[in-house]
C-alpha cells in the first residue's frame, strides 16, 4: 500500500555559498561522525531557524544549537570549526533552550571576523544528529539565502531518496533498485541453514565487516540486536565460543577484521535473531577509534577580515581549562591511580558483600550514563562511545557472576570484584591482536571506578617520575603538589577542578602549565602516553607526532625566551607610562617560594598561604613553630614586608587531625577565620607566632572570611592583646580579605578598623556567581571578570579610599594579563600573583596608560558578560 511521505524542508540559517559535508574542513563533521548533512560558508552575521521546531539543546558557549522539528528530525547547526574553544566570545544566542521557533527566526548572532581571527574555520555545518530515523532526499549547490533558500529535504528513514521533479523513468529505476536490494537481502537468508523444528536452531557464516575486528563496540551493537529476541545467541571462532550476552567473552574470542565467525542461535524465533546479528556484523559501522582522512581544505569566501587558514582538528585531542599558563611536553603519568589492595575475607555474610557490590555496580552505572549524556549533548561522539561500551563491560555477567562465585566462597566485594575484571584483563591481554589487547585498558578502568564505589582507594604512594613527567589525576589537592620533583614535572591535567583552586594556584605558583576540567574523557588516555600539555590554547593533544612535539617544544623555547626578556627588568619598579606606580608582590607558600619572589623582583609578599603548614603535620603546630615559619620567611625576602594569612581551611583544603564536624557545602561553613568558633586554640597560636616575628613591620596579618566590622574588632582586640603580652608597643598592621560579597558591599565600614584591604577574587567570585570553583562544568564560566564582580571590586577601592587605605589583589585575576589594565583603573595599587609571574605582569604594567585604564575600567563595569569584558580589554590591550 502506498502512502503520502511528509517531507521536511530546511532553509538555508545562514546566507552564503554550500560547501559539501565531505569537504567540511574537520574529520569529525566531514566523516559524517554528527551525521550527514551540509555545510555553508556564511557571508552574514545572523544564523536564523532553518524551519519551525523547539530549542532542544543551546551550547554554553552559544556557538551551537540543536533544533527538533515537529516530525522528531533532530537538525544540528554548528557555527564554525572548533569554536567551542572561544568559550562564548563573538556568540550571542538570541534564543534559550525549550524555546519554539520558527523559520526565519533569530537564533544566534556572531561576529565573523572576531571569529575568523581566532578560531579554524568559519564553515557552519547543518547536520541531521538522528540519521536513523531521517535522511536527507535532496541537498542544494551554489549560493543560499539565509531564510529564503531551500537547502535540504529530508524523509523518514527507509523511504526512497527522490527529487520532487523526479522523472517517471527515475522512479522506475528506483523501484527495480529497491526490488534488487529485497533480492539481495533475501540471497543473504538463504545462506542460513534452519531446522524446521519448533526448537529452532539457525548458524549462518558472517565474515567480519568492521575495522579492528570483534571489538567492543561492534559487539555491543551486536548484543543490543540480539536483544530484541527471545532466542540465545553465541559466536564460534577458533575452537572458542562466547555468548552474545558477554562482551568481554566475545573479545576473547579474538576475532579480528575479515575473519569469518559462527553464529549460532537457539529458540522459537532462531532465524530473525541470527539474521539482525548477522546483518549488524556483516557491515562496518562509523567508528570513534578511526580516524577519518583528513578533509580537503576549503577556500572561504572573501570578507571583511582576512580569516585564520582552516586545518583539521587532531582527533587526539582534549580541551580542558587552562589553569596555569605554558607549553608542556612529556609523558603522561597517573598520579592517582594506584593499585588498590582490598582485604581478601569478607567482613560480613556473603549476602550483605553481594548487596554492597550491587550498590556500587549502581552507582557506578549512574554515574557513567550521566557521562555519556554529557558527551553527547556538547558532540562529543568519540567521548560518549567510550564510555558507552564501559556501562556495557560493567554490565558483563561474565564478570559478575565471576565475582558471586568469589564471594559466595566468603570474599569481601573488593576481593572479589578486582580478581574477577582481573583474570578477564589477564585474557585480553595475552591476545594477539593489539586493538584487543588494549580493551584490558578499559576493564581496569571499571576495576577502579567500583572499588571506589564500595569506599575503597588508592594509597599514597612516592613513584620515581620520568625526565619529562605531565601528572595526571581526576584532581589534585594542594598536598599532591607541594613535595613535587619541578624539574622533572612539565605539566599537569585533571579531570575535574577549576582554574581558581587552590591546586591550580600552585601550579602557577610553581610555573608548571596547568590544564583542568578536561572531563572523564582523561581517564581514557592510557598511563606512558606521549602528551603535549598547551595550556594557553586549552588542549592536551595524546599521540601527538613529531611536528607537534617540535612544535610545542619551539613554543616552550618562545614562552622561555619573553620570560627571560622580562626577568632582566623585573627588579625595577612597575609604573605606568604616565607615572602611576604599581606594587607588584608574589603569592607563596614557603621560605622557598620567598627565595624564588626575590629572585623574580617581587616587591614584597602579598600573601603567604600558612596552610601547608597544618596540612602536612599530625598535630597542630606551636607557637614556636609558627614563628620560626614564619621568621625564615622574612629573613628570606631580605627586607620585604610580608602578608601573612591567618589559617584558611575548609572546602578544598582538608587537614586531617582537625576533626571538623561534616557540612553539606564546606564552601559556606567554618572557612577562615569562622575555624575560632570551633578551635580558637589554632587561631590564638598562629597569631602568637606572628607578633613574635622580627623585625617589627616586617608582618601584616591578613584575616580570611570576613563577613562584617564585628568580626574585624573582634580579632584585632585579640591581636592587641597578644602584641601587649609579647611587650611589643608598636602596631602590627591587620587587613581583611575581601572575597565575600557582603565584604565587598560593607567596604567602607572595614577600612575604618583595617591598614588595608586584600581582594581573594577567586572566593568573590565564586560566591558572587554561585558558580563553585571545584566544579569541572562551571569552570569556564567562573570568570572573575564578570561584571557583578568587577563592580565589587569598584565599590572596595572606593570604600577603602574613605579612609585612605590602599586595596590589593591577591587572587588568579591578578595574575592574568588581561585583567590587570583594567584592575589597575578600578583603583587597586597592588597585585600578588605567583612568584614566577612578577616579571611578566610587571612588564605588562609598563606598557599602560593609568588615565586609559581609568576611562576603560569604567565602561567594563556596564558590559553585559565577562567575555564581552575580555573582548572589549583584549582590544584596547592586544596581548602579544
Amino acid at each position: 500500500m502506498n502512502r503520502q511521505v511528509k517531507e521536511i524542508e530546511l532553509l538555508a540559517p545562514l546566507t552564503g555559498p554550500v560547501v559539501p559535508i565531505e569537504d567540511v574542513p574537520d574529520p569529525v563533521f566531514a566523516g559524517k561522525m554528527f551525521g550527514d548533512g551540509i555545510g555553508l560558508d556564511p557571508l552574514d552575521t545572523l544564523l536564523v531557524a532553518p524551519c519551525d521546531g523547539t530549542i532542544s539543546h543551546l551550547a554554553r558557549t552559544g556557538h551551537a544549537v540543536t533544533l527538533t522539528t515537529e516530525e522528531g528530525a533532530e537538525v544540528l547547526l554548528h557555527v564554525g570549526i572548533d569554536t567551542v574553544e572561544l568559550k562564548g566570545e563573538g556568540f550571542t544566542p538570541k534564543v534559550q533552550q525549550g524555546d519554539r521557533v520558527v523559520a526565519g527566526q533569530s537564533l544566534i548572532e556572531f561576529d565573523p571576523d572576531y571569529v575568523a581571527r581566532r578560531a579554524h574555520s568559519l564553515v557552519t555545518v547543518v547536520a541531521i544528529a538522528n540519521g536513523d530515523a531521517f535522511q536527507i532526499a535532496s541537498r542544494a549547490s551554489g549560493s543560499m539565502q539565509a531564510g529564503r533558500t531551500r537547502l535540504l529535504t529530508l524523509v523518514p528513514t527507509g523511504q526512497p531518496v527522490m527529487s520532487p521533479s523526479a522523472s517517471d523513468a527515475e522512479r522506475a529505476e528506483a523501484a527495480a533498485q529497491a526490488v534488487g536490494a529485497t533480492a539481495a537481502a533475501a540471497g543473504a537468508a538463504a545462506a542460513i541453514v534452519a531446522d524446521a523444528s519448533p526448537s529452532v536452531e539457525a548458524r549462518g557464516e558472517v565474515q567480519l565487516a568492521t575495522k579492528g575486528g570483534l571489538h567492543a563496540r561492534p559487539a555491543a551493537r551486536a548484543r543490543d540486536a540480539a536483544r530484541k529476541f527471545a532466542s540465545k545467541v553465541e559466536l564460534h571462532y577458533g575452537g572458542k565460543s562466547a555468548s552474545l550476552n558477554s562482551i568481554v567473552g566475545l573479545l576473547g574470542l579474538g576475532a579480528g577484521e575479515g575473519a569469518s565467525v559462527t553464529v549460532v542461535a537457539i529458540g522459537h524465533d532462531a532465524r530473525e535473531a541470527l539474521e539482525a546479528v548477522i546483518a549488524e556484523l556483516g557491515h562496518d559501522a562509523p567508528d570513534e577509534n578511526e580516524q577519518p582522512s583528513p578533509a580537503h581544505a576549503v577556500s572561504p569566501a572573501p570578507r571583511a577580515a582576512a580569516p585564520v587558514a582552516a586545518r583539521a582538528l587532531d582527533p587526539n585531542t582534549l580541551a580542558g581549562v587552562a589553569a596555569s599558563p605554558g607549553v608542556g611536553v612529556g609523558t603522561l603519568v597517573r598520579w592517582d591511580d594506584g593499585d588498590v589492595t582490598p582485604v581478601e575475607r569478607a567482613t560480613g555474610t556473603p549476602a550483605a558483600e553481594s548487596r554492597a557490590l550491587d550498590k556500587a555496580l549502581a552507582a557506578v552505572d549512574a554515574e557513567l550514563e550521566a557521562t555519556v549524556a554529557r558527551a553527547s549533548q556538547r558532540g562529543a561522539v568519540g567521548e560518549a562511545g567510550i564510555f558507552a561500551v564501559h556501562r556495557v563491560l560493567l554490565d558483563d555477567p561474565a564478570l559478575v557472576d565471576a565475582a558471586r562465585d568469589l564471594i559466595s566462597l566468603g570474599k569481601s566485594a573488593g576481593f572479589a570484584w578486582r580478581e574477577a575484571v582481573r583474570a578477564q584483563s589477564a585474557m585480553l591481554g595475552n591476545l594477539e591482536d593489539k586493538l584487543l589487547a588494549e580493551r584490558a585498558a578499559d576493564l581496569r578502568d571499571i576495576e577502579k571506578r567500583v572499588l571506589r564505589a564500595l569506599g575503597l582507594s588508592s594509597p599514597s604512594r612516592t613513584r620515581e617520575l620520568p625526565p619529562e613527567a605531565v601528572l595526571c589525576a581526576d584532581e589534585f589537592t594542594p598536598s599532591d603538589l607541594a613535595g613535587l620533583d619541578t624539574t622533572r614535572v612539565t605539566g599537569l591535567v585533571t579531570a575535574r577542578g577549576g582554574a581558581t583552586t587552590h591546586a591550580a594556584i600552585i601550579a602557577r605558583q610553581l610555573g608548571i602549565p596547568a590544564l583542568v576540567a578536561i572531563g572523564d574523557a582523561l581517564h581514557a588516555v592510557p598511563d606512558g602516553t606521549q602528551v603535549v600539555v598547551d595550556a594557553n590554547a586549552g588542549r592536551l593533544e595524546y599521540a601527538p607526532t613529531t611536528l607537534d612535539i617540535d612544535r610545542a617544544r619551539a613554543e616552550r623555547a618562545r614562552i622561555a625566551s619573553v620570560r627571560d626578556q622580562n626577568r632582566k627588568t623585573s627588579q625595577l619598579a612597575a609604573k605606568t607610562t604616565d607615572g602611576h606606580a604599581v606594587e607588584v608582590a608574589a603569592n607563596i607558600a614557603t621560605a622557598a617560594d620567598a627565595r624564588v619572589a626575590v629572585e623574580n623582583g617581587a616587591d614584597a609578599v602579598g600573601l603567604l598561604r600558612t596552610e601547608l603548614m597544618f596540612i602536612h603535620r599530625p598535630t597542630a603546630p606551636s607557637v614556636d613553630a609558627h614563628r620560626d615559619s614564619y621568621q625564615a620567611i622574612v629573613t628570606a625576602l631580605e627586607g620585604r614586608t610580608a602578608i601573612i594569612r591567618t589559617l584558611d581551611v575548609g572546602a578544598d583544603k582538608e587537614v586531617d587531625y582537625l576533626t571538623l564536624p561534616p557540612e553539606p557545602n564546606p564552601a559556606l561553613g567554618l572557612r577562615g577565620i569562622r575555624l575560632a568558633q570551633v578551635r580558637p586554640d589554632l587561631l590564638d597560636d598562629q597569631l602568637r607566632g606572628l607578633v613574635a616575628v622580627q623585625p617589627h613591620g616586617a608582618v601584616r596579618i591578613l584575616l580570611p572570611m570576613v563577613t562584617d566590622v564585628g568580626e574585624l574588632i573582634r580579632l584585632r582586640a585579640r591581636i592587641d592583646q597578644f602584641q601587649r603580652e609579647a611587650g611589643r608597643t608598636d602596631p602590627i598592621e591587620v587587613g581583611v580579605m575581601i572575597e565575600v560579597p557582603s565584604a565587598a558591599l560593607l567596604a567602607d565600614q572595614l577600612a575604618r578598623y583595617a591598614d588595608f584591604l586584600s581582594i581573594g577574587t577567586n572566593d568573590l567570585t565564586q560566591y558572587t556567581l554561585a558558580m563553585d570553583r571545584m566544579q569541572a562544568q562551571l569552570a569556564d564560566q567562573a570568570d572573575g571578570l564578570h561584571p557583578a564582580v568587577l563592580r565589587l571590586i569598584a565599590a572596595t577601592t572606593q570604600g577603602a579610599a574613605k579612609y585612605g587605605r590602599w586595596v590589593g589583589v591577591c587572587g588568579a585575576l591578578a595574575g592574568d594579563p588581561v585583567a590587570v589594565p583594567l584592575l589597575v583603573g578600578l583603583g587597586v595599587t597592588e597585585l600578588s600573583v605567583d612568584p614566577v609571574s612578577v616579571p611578566s605582569i610587571k612588564a605588562r604594567v609598563r606598557t599602560l596608560d593609568y588615565q586609559l585604564c581609568r576611562q576603560r575600567a569604567q565602561d567594563a563595569l556596564a558590559l553585559e558578560s565577562a567575555q564581552a569584558v575580555r573582548a572589549a580589554s583584549r582590544e584596547v590591550w592586544p596581548l602579544d
